[in-house]
Parts: C-alpha cells; structure tokens; sequence
C-alpha cells in the first residue's frame, strides 16, 4: 500500500524521474514515427499527431527547424496555461521549459535517424512504393499516436514536469471537464488549430494532416484514459494542481477515463 506524502506524491522522487525519462522517449519518438512516416508516403495522406502536424507545419512556414518550432511554441502555451489557472507559476514554467529542451532536442534526434542522418546506425525509413509498404506505414503512423497517448498518460501522473500541450490537457480536465480524458484532449487541440490555419494561410500546405491526424483526434484522448487503467496501474496522479475550478471535479482517484 502506498503513503500519501505531504507534498501529494505517493512515488519516491526516484521512480518519478525514471518513469518521466522512459515517457519523454515513449513520446518523442512516437511524434517522430507519425512525422516520418507520413513524410515517406506520396502523395502525403497519412498525416501526423495534431499538435505535431501544427507545430511542424507553422515552423516551416517561418523556416524553423523542428527543435524551435516545439520548444517556442511550446513556451507559447506555458502562458495559455497560466491563463487558465489564474496564476503565473514560475516553477510550472521552469517545468515546461525542462521538459521541452530535452524533448525538442530528441524530436530532432529521432527524426534524423529515422531519416537516415546517422546511415552507420540506420539507413532511415525508404519511401513507401505499394500497397504493402504504405499499409505497413499506416500501421506505424497509428503506432505512434499511441506511443504519444501512453506517454502522456505516464508523465501526467508521474506530474514531476510537463510538457506545455499536455499540461494544458490536464488543466482542462480536472478543471474543466471533470477529467474526462476525451473532452479535455479535443478541447486542447483549440491553440494547434489556430497554428494550423496561420501555416495555412501562409504555405498554403497542409503536409502533415490527413487520417494519421484524424485518427489521433478522434482516438488520443482516449488512449490515454485507457492507459491511466492499464500502464502501471498502481500509478495514480502525483500533486494534482489545476487551479480552483468553479465547479466540483472528481479527485484524480476518481477521475474519469473514458
């Protein structure tokens, strides 16, 4: 049986910083398998994670590279959060800006080698000819939207540090939507769309949108309730804060996951 610490947390600090690690990967490389993946099929179709595709698609359209598209607009949503909460926390920005210079900085990574950068460790993933390989990249594409949902569930309730987007998720559900998993991710995907339509109105592309895209808006939310259930299930959400909501929302041993 675990104990309740003062500080809200039922997990050593030990576990805490193993278990956000393994998530960070979990999620950088899933957001690098839906990019790559999508990147690899023409005509483009399949289409990446929501925000992913945002970012991506916003940085190109101001000629950023991957690592300042995430980290600024990231930093961006830090503020959006602040908003919600009604307060400006410095330790939650730090938190935000922890996570996302190391999680930039592996999107980067990941999608070099998935690339083939590094052709001594992996010829990187070839174009898709065929119904076989464009199938094979669907399967990954969707792969990846659950390695992002899995690691999202992870490192929320680990809440040792988040990443912006994800931070707001869980503002938004717990304060919100009474922790609903599915309501809380649709309702985050308000700010990539604007970036969406701002990359839009400038490139007149929508590279990195299509099913792969459609599925995670429809299904992310989801899996992450999901997850919260069935990875590392004893896991429950460490020293909740969302602000004061208004209305009453169910404590993180009570929430919601469907």
């Amino acid at each position: 049986m675990t104990t309740q610490s003062n500080n809200g947390r039922s997990i050593s600090m030990g576990s805490s910083i193993g278990l956000f690690i393994l998530s960070l990967v979990i999620n950088s490389a899933g957001n690098v398998l839906t990019l790559v993946t999508s990147s690899k099929i023409h005509p483009s179709f399949l289409g990446s994670a929501y925000w992913t595709a945002a970012e991506a698609n916003l940085g190109t359209a101001i000629h950023w590279n991957l690592f300042w598209a995430f980290l600024i607009f990231g930093m961006l949503t830090t503020v959006l959060n602040a908003i919600l909460v009604g307060k400006w926390e410095w330790r939650r920005a730090l938190g935000n800006l922890i996570f996302m210079v190391p999680f930039s900085a592996l999107i980067q990574l990941f999608a070099d080698f998935f690339n083939g950068v590094y052709p001594q460790l992996f010829a990187g993933l070839p174009q898709a000819h065929g119904i076989w390989m464009i199938s094979f990249y669907v399967i990954l594409n969707f792969l990846g939207v659950a390695l992002i949902a899995i690691a999202i569930s992870i490192y929320q309730r680990v809440n040792l540090v988040l990443h912006p987007a994800d931070d707001l998720m869980q503002i938004l559900r717990f304060k919100y939507c009474r922790g609903n998993a599915n309501l809380a991710m649709w309702a985050s995907y308000i700010p990539p769309t604007i970036m969406a339509i701002i990359a839009f109105a400038i490139t007149r592309d929508f590279t990195n949108f299509g099913i792969g895209t459609l599925f995670a808006f429809v299904f992310q939310g989801g899996i992450t309730g999901i997850a919260d259930r069935v990875v590392f299930p004893n896991l429950k959400h460490q020293a909740l804060d969302v602000g004061h909501a208004e209305n009453a929302t169910p404590s993180p041993s009570k929430q919601t996951n469907a």
